[in-house]
């Protein structure tokens, strides 16, 4: 269902946006080794929304 590939993606974005604005707080305060976390973390949701978005696009075309 496209929809739902659709819906995917867009959680995925919207944690990763999440993960890399915790990350740039962190970074402000000066606490690097939380930064670092929330940033890998924003890595790997920004990842799997790629790979989502990719799904969801074929699911669209077809």
């Amino acid at each position: 269902m496209p929809s739902a590939s659709h819906k995917e993606a867009a959680d995925h974005h919207e944690k990763a946006a999440k993960s890399h604005r915790t990350a740039a707080e962190h970074h402000d305060k000066g606490d690097k080794a939380a930064a670092s976390k929330h940033s890998e973390e924003a890595h790997g949701h920004s990842t799997k929304a790629h790979e989502s978005s990719s799904k969801a696009h074929g699911k669209s075309k077809s």
